[in-house]
């Protein structure tokens, strides 16, 4: 009797334990012993479309090469895509569905730095990791979230202590003609910019900062002619930078133009919003891959995208040229969630992000991460562009500015 009342016990306990272990797994949300739910969004349809579409496309492929080589400790990774339309309100409309409808475990989204910026709040109080796609996402980043990981792609913050770096490095310049935005977007590059700037001797900057839906651009840049530098950079998105170029052109311009990165997005369009070749004699663009389309270092990322989007790949356009930067915070969640162990929480994927180094072989650097940091990636590399033919400049430049939180 004694006997029975004690196995009794015993397999109650074991129920009980059963029943702890089920609740615990529950709580977890969006992980179940054979799935791992992601919420992936970008911009994949209106003006911002070319910023998001294929980089949502390639973290898609990589998910799902991993899936086909057997997930994450026997986890298949499911995903809830949503579309963002480079707009804040429906980021954060976005994120909120997938945490509270979809319960994903983990956020992996975002293209455009203003949109992402604006679900920081939300992320925090609902404590569900976030890694950005490739937007910078500076506003979000800094000062540290304990919840969100960006700047896969560069850092606003190194897009504008890079293009300084390059400029006198390699351009040998000392008087830096330089405009940007006069939002948050321009303020954080200009920051790094100065940064820089005063860590090189007798280098200055002469800055003009335009409005990013300005329609004339014959003031600022005449201002910049009238301070004579020997180089321009420009950190604006692609309309103004089209625009300013244009201009430059028109008042017989020769000096080099550098444009950053964000300006980029689709290099045949921006050769015909110039009016041509003509207004790209002396120019350079920045890029944070680690070489160009053709260099065999990066066939296989053009690869797979063929393999998987074989019909978009034969349209023209495709792939655009934000693709490869879907790879490295795709490659990044995998890795967390490898980091985290079988039995993965948030939490442990959190403590795995405090420090990482993961080389992807797709970007100009490593990303890394460390606890009073999470921006992931600093240098970037340069092309010369004729309006044809690129033309890679030797080296990574990088950017020196990191984060003094403030006394």
């Amino acid at each position: 009797m004694k006997f029975s009342i004690v196995k009794k016990a015993a397999l109650c306990a074991a129920v009980a334990g059963l029943g702890l272990g089920m609740s615990a797994r529950a709580a977890e949300p969006g992980i179940t012993d054979s799935t791992i739910r992601i919420g992936l969004f970008s911009p994949l349809s209106g003006s911002g479309m070319a910023y998001g579409f294929d980089v949502v496309n390639a973290a898609k492929m990589y998910y799902e090469k991993v899936n086909k080589e057997g997930g994450i400790h026997g986890r298949k990774i499911e995903l809830v895509v949503e579309d963002t339309r480079c707009n804040a309100n429906d980021l954060v409309a976005a994120v909120k569905k997938l945490v509270e409808q979809d319960h994903v475990f983990l956020l992996n989204g975002g293209s455009c730095s203003a949109a992402v910026v604006a679900a920081r709040e939300y992320v925090e109080r609902a404590k569900v990791p976030f890694l950005m796609l490739n937007a910078s996402g500076d506003g979000a980043l800094y000062p540290p979230s304990k919840y969100i990981y960006g700047a896969f792609s560069i850092s606003q913050y190194a897009v504008g202590g890079s293009m300084v770096e390059f400029a006198v490095q390699h351009l040998k310049a000392k008087k830096i003609g330089y405009i940007n935005h006069d939002d948050a977007y321009g303020g954080w590059n200009l920051t790094a910019a100065e940064f820089q700037a005063k860590r090189h001797d007798g280098v200055s900057l002469s800055v003009q900062s335009v409005n990013p839906g300005i329609n004339d651009v014959t003031a600022p840049m005449l201002k910049v002619r009238a301070a004579n530098p020997d180089v321009l950079l420009l950190t604006t998105y692609a309309r103004p930078a089209a625009l300013i170029i244009k201009k430059a052109h028109e008042l017989g311009w020769n000096k080099p133009i550098v444009l950053a990165v964000t300006g980029t997005a689709d290099l045949a369009q921006l050769v015909e919003n110039v009016g041509g070749p003509a207004a790209l004699k002396n120019f350079y663009i920045q890029d944070v891959v680690a070489g160009l389309p053709s260099d065999p270092k990066m066939q296989w990322v053009y690869d797979m995208y063929k393999a998987y989007y074989p019909d978009l790949a034969a349209k023209p356009g495709h792939p655009q040229s934000y693709m490869p930067y879907g790879l490295p915070p795709a490659m990044t969640v995998v890795q967390a969630l490898k980091d985290a162990g079988p039995e993965p929480t948030r939490e442990k994927v959190l403590a795995a992000l405090q420090h990482f180094k993961l080389e992807t072989g797709v970007m100009a650097s490593p990303v890394e991460f460390t606890p009073d940091d999470h921006a992931a990636q600093k240098s970037a590399i340069y092309l010369k562009f004729d309006g044809q033919h690129k033309e890679l400049i030797s080296g990574a430049f990088k950017s020196a500015w990191t984060y003094q939180p403030k006394q």
